[in-house]
């Protein structure tokens, strides 16, 4: 997942880009970027690592102009390396253009094979400059033409923000695998925004329109009405993960309020996997919700039995002399008054793998837990996503080999359950009836993805 941010006709674009980046940093802690647009001169800062990391007041003075697009990045094609970092930017014969994107173009491989052919030469390992790319090739004169084109040509989830000259161009694919959302400030400027996610909205007092629809190009220009560019349509598919992790619970998507879902996930999961206990407790963050939901529908106590601890950096020294669960107590600490001889439910969003749960499961007994009882408030995921989720293969998924009853042994747990598909589905439905990509759940895949390509690796070393 990653997350993108634009902003058009505002004085402060940079630090207000600054400031959607810092609240959509969920979306993505390995790299940021902002280009600003001066005059149809583009003016570029991006790095590893944080946003606040990255952008201090001399860098943001560094980004003059009144329309900036930003990024946060996490890896899902390309890698993690300097050189992939977006927004991209490039030259061609009508200008300079910069391109932010979040999703996965799963025929980007087919279509770089091809360019390579031709003669073209990439800079990045980033699906993105397939983009780029294409738009150079495409033989039309104006940018929104050049881009529309080039959407013609890549499959897969993308909603990406574009500036070129004064223009803010925000598009989302024809299935709406990814969010993306246009505001408007509430200051007298009323600058336009847009970003994956309206929380971004919240911290620089903007207000949602609504949402980009999938398949549209929106056309943001000065003096000038938006006005928007459609795309074949397609089925309307969000990613539902959105919805059971990735997302803010502060955001809206598509109509639908995160929070509101979470919590209807977890009353749907009591009733669905009801168990006797004395309290139920989340895996914090991502677990705090839906164990609400949970607690209220089965009318058991909701305590906060494992605490997070927030300041955990990406790398870590551990002991020689081996701690106990060393990784996981990194970022969770029990609270033994609140488990101690207690039949313990414990909400978590999803099991990949299952060491994590079953290092959780290990830490609640240690800290006195007389029965642990693990709840899923989202169906066991029986296949990747390609569609813009770094999930394992196949083979490292445990639902994909293993049966309920074989992951509950595995993880050590008293009991487990898990959310049906159309438990979340109706969770998450809302009031306008969305319909969700559950691929990851069902494989039932929206995009039909052939034989994916292998990564590409760089033969060079990046410093």
């Amino acid at each position: 997942m990653c997350g993108v941010f634009g902003i058009h006709d505002h004085p402060e674009a940079a630090n207000l880009a600054y400031l959607g980046l810092h609240a959509l940093q969920h979306r993505g802690q390995e790299s940021a970027g902002i280009v600003s647009s001066e005059g149809g001169t583009l003016h570029a800062r991006v790095g590893m690592g944080r946003v606040a990391d990255i952008f201090t007041h001399d860098v943001l003075r560094q980004l003059p102009g009144r329309v900036a697009i930003g990024h946060v990045r996490y890896t899902t094609s390309g890698g993690s390396i300097p050189r992939n970092v977006q927004p991209l930017t490039a030259q061609n014969r009508t200008g300079s253009v910069a391109i932010a994107h979040n999703g996965n173009l799963v025929n980007a491989e087919a279509l770089r094979d091809e360019l390579e052919a031709d003669g073209a030469i990439f800079s990045s390992l980033s699906d993105t400059e397939v983009v780029l790319h294409l738009m150079a090739r495409s033989g039309e004169q104006d940018v929104v033409d050049q881009l529309v084109a080039a959407l013609r040509r890549i499959r897969g989830a993308y909603s990406m923000v574009l500036t070129a000259g004064d223009r803010l161009i925000a598009v989302r694919d024809p299935h709406g695998f990814r969010p993306l959302v246009l505001g408007r400030m509430h200051s007298k400027d009323g600058a336009w925004v847009v970003a994956s996610e309206t929380s971004a909205f919240d911290l620089i007092d903007a207000e949602r329109v609504r949402d980009v629809a999938p398949g549209e190009v929106l056309v943001i220009q000065a003096g000038r009405a938006p006005r928007s560019v459609e795309l074949p349509a397609q089925p309307r598919r969000l990613c539902i993960f959105e919805h059971v992790y990735f997302a803010r619970p502060d955001s809206v998507l598509d109509g639908v309020s995160v929070y509101e879902a979470r919590i209807a996930m977890g009353r749907r999961l009591a009733q669905e996997s009801p168990v006797a206990a004395d309290v139920v407790i989340p895996v914090p963050d991502s677990g705090v919700v839906a164990a609400l939901g949970f607690a209220r529908e089965a009318e058991i106590p909701f305590e906060m039995g494992l605490i997070r601890n927030h300041y955990v950096g990406r790398t870590f020294i551990e002991p020689e002399d081996s701690i106990r669960h060393f990784g996981v107590k990194l970022k969770l600490n029990p609270v033994p008054r609140v488990l101690a001889d207690k039949r313990v439910v414990v909400v978590d969003d999803s099991i990949v793998r299952g060491t994590t749960s079953r290092k959780i499961v290990r830490l609640l007994r240690q800290a006195g837990a007389r029965e642990v009882h693990v709840r899923i408030s989202s169906p066991p995921v029986h296949g990747p996503c390609y569609y813009g989720i770094d999930t394992p293969t196949r083979k490292e998924l445990v639902a994909s080999s293993q049966s309920v009853d074989a992951i509950r042994d595995f993880i050590e747990a008293d009991s487990l359950g898990y959310l049906s598909p159309d438990g979340l589905r109706q969770a998450a439905r809302g009031d306008e009836g969305q319909t969700y990509c559950d691929a990851c759940f069902t494989g039932d895949y929206p995009v039909d993805v052939g034989t994916p390509h292998a990564r590409r690796q760089l033969k060079l070393i990046e410093v």
